[in-house]
């Protein structure tokens, strides 16, 4: 590997969050291993990506997917347990390549886009699992299925359409005590029995593991800030 390759800060960084990551766990009474990191490398380089692979970091975020088809799969030969999420919305045009370069969707949260990840899947023979969206906040603004709306999407995904729908994601409003979107998050997905919860963030992810986070989505305290434009 290169020797400019960010390795150090990476290295240190991926450590401080995973020991962050066991003690929130302890502090609920769960197993560390019980939570995922995904660490969403949007934005950075391979180079980056490379250098969270050799610290034994196998999970990744991307929010394009023009960026992850970019990166991930020349990776994938030297790097055969790497798994990508797309966490970004989703355009129902790129569905296709979203289910080409992803091991898991994040971002299902329409009608429109189910039909489209049913009709990709049957095309590429594969089947990336999904996580349905949902707008906790109820933010305009913001993408995901609104909480009025979620139930029934939910069973129109997965008895209607037969997607492999495993769990649910959600990103609170940036300026609330995200705990109350996390409990509500935990309450719905144990109503449809979906066992994966990907919610929180650098910023709160702690708060996440203690309401049932199964998945947390770590970048800037992972791989710092976004570079700047070239």
């Amino acid at each position: 590997m290169p020797n400019d390759l960010p390795t150090d800060p990476i290295a240190s960084q991926l450590k401080q969050i995973r020991d962050r990551i066991a003690e929130a766990c302890l502090r609920a009474n769960r197993a560390p291993g019980s939570v995922t990191l995904v660490a969403v490398s949007k934005t950075h380089p391979g180079a980056a990506v490379e250098a969270a692979l050799a610290c034994g970091q196998m999970v990744f975020g991307e929010n394009r997917v023009q960026e992850a088809e970019g990166k991930f799969p020349a990776l994938r030969p030297a790097w055969p347990a790497l798994r990508l999420h797309l966490i970004g919305a989703l355009q129902t045009n790129k569905a296709r390549e979203a289910v080409r370069v992803a091991d898991v969707i994040e971002s299902l949260d329409r009608p429109k886009l189910a039909v489209a990840l049913r009709d990709a899947m049957a095309r590429e023979g594969r089947q990336p699992r999904l996580l349905v969206q949902v707008n906790t906040g109820d933010e305009p603004q913001k993408a995901g299925i609104a909480r009025a709306e979620a139930d029934d999407f939910i069973r129109a995904c997965r008895e209607e359409h037969g997607l492999p729908v495993t769990g649910l994601m959600c990103i609170p409003p940036a300026e609330a005590d995200p705990r109350p979107h996390f409990a509500l998050l935990a309450g719905m997905a144990a109503r449809h029995g979906l066992a994966v919860l990907s919610m929180g963030m650098s910023g709160d992810f702690e708060a996440a593991i203690a309401e049932g986070a199964t998945h947390i989505r770590v970048g800037t305290a992972i791989f710092g800030g976004r570079p700047a434009p070239a």
